[in-house]
């Protein structure tokens, strides 16, 4: 058996977590015990999950920490704030971990500077792995971690092939240990069992157009709202729902009630089931600056739901393309409004066809996937 332990500090609900409990359960379910996944819980942050984890028998290391992670963190100086926190008092607990427990490999997702800078200055049997995700901010000093590094880093996996290239491009370790991983998103059997529960009674207003993801700027749903206000002028008869939670919450609201949009646009708290409403909506819009790969795009082709999304990079551009639904220019009012018109002008032939391809494309994304390719790297 190999020990394998995941490194995750998160604030705020990202769909990282779930990245990371699917991938930590796919190697727990399907390896016949060859591999021993653990999680560890720097500062807290886990603690919520525990009956989740529980229950996929996923084991938890808990670090002995006086600082406690704020998941509700908000902000960018705040969030920064957080992580520098959790650098310094997870600094000796981490490296004293991994000195003593010696698992056969650790998983960095997030605030992955922590190991890499231990593993610049320290020498650990534990091979590192380095995930990738998100938009990729190298400045000079990571730069010269990473290059102080590149010898003790196994492996660096990477979400889409446009961010796997991106990896290569930098020249900061061996081309051969940069791979591609999709993320292991979903699982046909728990998509059928959500779309099937007791939320089925659930009505959504005819014609309505659903959003998912954190009120945050990168997220960038002001750009939807507005452009729902255009579209109204036109006398169209849609409805926008926009799920989540953040620290631009009152700012949407703010928007929402200046462009008397009230009757139209209505925001939704954090749901643990979105298959329900993906199910029932018109089609899902991504108006995200940056993605990699873009959870709910995969789970709304899962579902069969429709896919508008803008041409950011990585993800929604390699994911959708010209074939798997309808891109517009990111950050482009204009470019959003015409490709909304045009989808709703389209035949069910043609949307049709576009949600097969999408659907087809998501089982690349699947927990059976993500273990196979992973574990085929883990010697």
């Amino acid at each position: 058996m190999k020990n394998i332990y995941y490194w995750c500090p998160f604030i705020g609900n990202i769909a990282t977590i779930k990245a990371v409990i699917n991938s930590a359960y796919s190697l727990s379910k399907y390896s016949n015990n060859k591999f021993v996944p653990t999680i560890i819980n720097s500062c807290g942050e886990w603690d919520r999950y525990n009956s989740i984890l529980n229950e996929k028998k996923i084991i938890v290391k808990k670090f002995k920490n006086i600082f406690s992670i704020n998941t509700g963190t908000s902000g960018y100086f705040k969030s920064r704030i957080t992580y520098i926190k959790i650098f310094l008092s997870c600094f000796l607990s981490l490296k004293n971990t991994l000195k003593k427990d010696q698992p056969e490999y650790l998983i960095a997702h997030l605030i992955t500077s922590l190991p890499i800078f231990l593993y610049s200055i320290f020498n650990f049997k534990t091979k590192l792995i380095i995930r990738v995700s998100g938009k990729i901010k190298m400045n000079m000093l990571r730069k010269i971690l990473w290059k102080l590094c590149e010898k003790n880093i196994y492996l660096i996996t990477c979400p889409t092939k446009a961010t796997q290239q991106d990896i290569i491009k930098l020249d900061l370790v061996e081309k051969s240990k940069v791979i591609y991983l999709p993320d292991p998103i979903i699982e046909i059997k728990e998509i059928l069992k959500e779309k099937n529960n007791n939320f089925t009674e659930m009505k959504l207003k005819e014609k309505t157009f659903v959003m998912i993801g954190r009120y945050t700027k990168q997220k960038n749903h002001l750009l939807v709202i507005k452009c729902f206000k255009e579209l109204i002028k036109k006398k169209l008869d849609i409805n926008l729902i926009i799920i989540g939670n953040g620290e631009l919450k009152n700012k949407y609201l703010a928007e929402i009630n200046r462009l008397n949009l009230e009757s139209r646009v209505q925001l939704v708290s954090y749901q643990k089931n979105i298959s329900i409403y993906l199910n029932k909506s018109l089609a899902l819009i991504s108006s995200s600056l940056w993605e990699d790969p873009g959870f709910v795009m995969i789970e709304a082709a899962a579902c069969n739901t429709f896919v508008i999304s803008s041409d950011c990079l990585n993800g929604p551009r390699e994911f959708v393309g010209n074939d798997n639904g309808i891109l517009f220019n990111n950050n482009d009012l204009k470019s959003l409004e015409q490709n909304i018109l045009k989808f709703l002008d389209m035949s069910d032939y043609e949307i049709e066809k576009k949600k097969v391809n999408a659907k087809k494309k998501s089982i690349d994304f699947t927990k059976l996937r993500h273990f196979k390719i992973l574990s085929n790297n883990l010697i």
